[in-house]
């Protein structure tokens, strides 16, 4: 084993990995702990140049970067065969290896890390670094709550000097957002999209998007939309399964167009249930959900991932008849598959007397209840089409 890098002495290694090794050491001149991450030069000279532009890319994407939630960089240098980069040192587990076992974490604590990693996200791409590869093993969770993003080797950084091949897949495709898999333009919301894919895992202990072989990973991430969490686990509250449901929309303009703004909602969401939410993970058991959001043959209640939890479907009838949408609404039921005889079933509407003063008072009343009616119906359809979706 080695034992200098530059000024850095070694103690011991902490991880090795197809390129190079991670070892911990300490600065005799600072007087503190850091990892020394190595990458071995020692290759074909077409992939060294590659590697190494990476490797130089990571310490000046995260170099130039100083948040709390994101490693700090501190030296760069060279041996003859080994490129070393000695950065801040984490004494902690990767997120991966908390949720490794398929088992969720407590709701508090992942939205908490997520959090987290939604505010370095957005300080990083406010300074023109988008991360491109974020997933469960470049995030290290601290014995104290704080979460940590690593790995910036992929990152795309403004006059970036790491070309990118066509038709190369950058990234790991079980956290890749949609754009990523298509090979088409990333920005910063694929960042976006692969955080609200890390969170889907935390909250539930499995991956939104599965298949057996890249292709089928890649169809899934492109084309369905995974059920809610709360499908998943019911002490999860609603207002989670639209922050989930909005980062990992498909298309990228319908996506939180900000992580600072992911982050807020997560902020909000532990305020309003951070004494709710459940202390410790629940033991995640076999719920009948798909991935897909199909439940089990039988089970209409949860065809194409709608919350079993919104009941308001009779009211919804109501409105959409006394403003004149029961097409609207037939259509409706006729994609979700409610059953004809249930739609039947359905209460008439309630008659709604308008009290009227005298002539154009009651037109005017009766135009504010049908505006009120309107605005009241499409607030319930949009949700429904917000927990559909």
């Amino acid at each position: 084993m080695t034992e200098h890098f530059g000024r850095y002495e070694v103690v011991s290694e902490l991880g090795r990995g197809a390129m190079g090794v991670v070892y911990r050491a300490t600065d005799p001149v600072l007087g503190r702990t850091v990892a020394i991450k190595t990458i071995n030069l020692s290759i074909d000279p077409d992939e060294r140049a590659e590697y190494e532009a990476r490797f130089n890319q990571e310490a000046k994407a995260a170099g130039s970067l100083n948040h709390p939630a994101i490693v700090t960089i501190y030296d760069l240098g060279h041996t003859e065969n080994l490129a070393y980069m000695a950065m801040e040192f984490i004494d902690g587990r990767e997120l991966k290896d908390l949720i490794g076992s398929g088992q969720p974490l407590p709701a508090a604590q992942a939205i908490s890390i997520a959090a987290q990693v939604a505010e370095g996200i957005a300080y990083a791409h406010q300074r023109g670094v988008v991360h491109r590869d974020i997933k469960p093993a470049n995030i290290m969770v601290l014995a104290n709550g704080m979460a940590k993003l690593t790995d910036f080797g992929i990152a795309r950084i403004q006059r970036s000097d790491v070309k990118t091949r066509t038709g190369v897949l950058l990234g790991s495709p079980k956290y890749m957002a949609p754009e990523q898999v298509l090979g088409q333009t990333v920005d910063h919301r694929a960042d976006i999209f692969s955080l609200g894919i890390v969170l889907y895992e935390a909250l539930t202990g499995k991956p939104p998007f599965a298949g057996n072989g890249l292709e089928a990973l890649m169809y899934q991430t492109t084309t369905v939309n995974p059920p809610p969490p709360s499908r998943i686990d019911p002490a999860l509250p609603e207002m989670l399964d639209l922050i989930v449901a909005r980062a990992l929309e498909k298309r990228p303009e319908d996506r939180y167009q900000d992580a600072g703004e992911f982050a807020a909602d997560l902020r909000d969401c532990e305020r309003r249930y951070g004494s709710t939410l459940p202390a410790t993970a629940p033991t995640r058991v076999d719920s009948g959900v798909h991935l897909g959001g199909h439940a089990d043959d039988g089970d209409d209640s949860g065809v194409r991932g709608l919350s079993s939890s919104f009941d308001s479907l009779a009211e919804t009838q109501k409105l959409a008849r006394a403003v004149g949408m029961e097409r609207e609404f037939e259509d409706y039921a006729a994609t979700v598959k409610i059953k004809r005889q249930d739609i039947a079933a359905l209460a008439p509407p309630a008659v709604v007397p308008v009290a009227a003063t005298a002539g154009q008072s009651a037109d005017h009343g009766r135009s504010d209840v049908a505006l009120a009616l309107v605005i009241l119906a499409a607030a319930l359809l949009a949700a429904v089409a917000i927990v559909f979706y």
